[in-house]
C-alpha cells in the first residue's frame, strides 16, 4: 500500500516532466528534448500501469469506484492512446497539448483520490469492467480528438490574421490536424458504440433500479448521437475544417459535463459507490 501511495505522488510528477519535455522540444527543438521526450513518456506510462496494478491488488477491484480513480484510468487511456497516434503518424509535435489533459486528470485525481476498500459487489464483475473500460476508452479518443480540433482553431487564427507565431511554425497544416481530429473521433465513437451495446444488454440485469431516464446515460447517448451526425455529416454531407472540429470540441464539452456536473449533482444508478 505504502508503494502504491508512493506512486500516486510520483505519477503526476512524472507527467510534468513528460509534458515539459515535450514543450522544450516544441518550442525550442532542443536535441536533448527531442530525443527522450517519447522515452520519458514510456516509462511514465509504466510507471502509471503499475500504480494501477497497485491499486488493484490491493482493494480487489479495477479503479472505477469513483470519479478520481476513474479520472486516474483516464488519464493513462489518454497518455496511452496518443502515443499510439504518435507512433502511427509520425507527428510529435502535438504531445505537449495533448499530454497536458492527461496531466490535468491525473493531479485531479491524486489530490483527491481516497482508498475505497469496501465496494458494491457488482463492481468486481468483469462485464462492468469492460463496459467502463470501453466507455472511459471512448472519452480518451474524443478528448484527443478536440486537442487536435483546439489546435486546428489556433492554426486557422495564426493563417486568418497573417500572424505567424511559434504555433504555425510547429504545428502540422490544417488539413493534418482535422484528419487527426476525425479519426480519433471515430475511435472514440466506436467505442462509445461497444459501451453502450454492453450497457443496454447486462446493465439492466445486473441494477434493480436500472432506468433509461438516468442522467449519465441520456448524456453519453447524447454525446454517441452527436458524434454520429459528425461522422454523417463528415462523410455524407462532405463537412470539413472548421465544422468538424468545434464539433469536436462540443462532444467534448458534453464529456467533461458528464464526467463532473452530472457525477456530482444528479442521482442515479451509476452512483453506485
Amino acid at each position: 500500500m505504502a508503494s502504491a501511495e508512493f506512486l500516486k505522488i510520483l505519477v503526476p510528477i512524472l507527467y510534468a516532466a513528460v509534458v515539459a519535455d515535450y514543450a522544450v522540444a516544441f518550442f525550442t527543438r532542443i536535441r536533448y528534448a527531442e530525443e527522450s521526450k517519447r522515452e520519458l513518456l514510456l516509462i511514465t506510462l509504466v510507471a502509471h500501469l503499475v500504480y494501477l496494478f497497485l491499486r488493484y491488488a490491493a482493494y480487489g477491484h479495477v479503479p472505477i469506484t469513483n470519479l478520481f480513480e476513474v479520472m486516474t484510468i483516464l488519464a493513462f487511456a489518454i497518455a496511452l492512446a496518443y502515443l499510439m497516434i504518435e507512433r502511427m503518424t509520425r507527428v510529435t509535435e502535438t504531445g505537449f497539448f495533448v499530454l497536458s489533459v492527461a496531466l490535468v486528470f491525473q493531479t485531479i485525481s491524486s489530490v483527491f483520490i481516497k482508498c475505497c476498500a469496501e465496494v458494491n459487489p457488482v463492481l468486481r464483475s468483469p462485464l462492468l469492467g469492460f463496459h467502463v473500460t470501453s466507455a472511459l476508452l471512448g472519452y480518451s479518443a474524443i478528448s484527443i480528438s478536440a486537442v487536435y480540433g483546439f489546435l486546428y482553431l489556433m492554426l486557422y487564427h495564426d493563417i486568418r490574421s497573417t500572424r505567424f507565431s511559434a504555433i504555425y511554425r510547429r504545428l502540422p497544416s490544417l488539413e493534418v490536424l482535422e484528419s487527426m481530429s476525425f479519426r480519433a473521433t471515430i475511435l472514440g465513437f466506436a467505442f462509445l458504440s461497444l459501451a453502450i451495446l454492453v450497457g443496454f444488454i447486462w446493465l439492466p440485469r445486473a441494477f434493480e433500479s436500472f432506468s433509461y431516464a438516468d442522467p449519465k446515460l441520456l448524456v453519453t447517448v447524447s454525446i454517441w448521437l452527436l458524434y454520429g451526425i459528425g461522422f454523417s455529416a463528415r462523410t455524407i454531407g462532405r463537412w470539413q475544417g472548421r465544422r468538424v472540429v468545434i464539433l469536436a470540441l462540443c462532444g467534448f464539452a458534453i464529456v467533461f459535463l458528464s464526467m463532473t456536473v452530472v457525477n456530482v449533482f444528479f442521482s442515479g444508478f451509476h452512483n453506485f459507490y
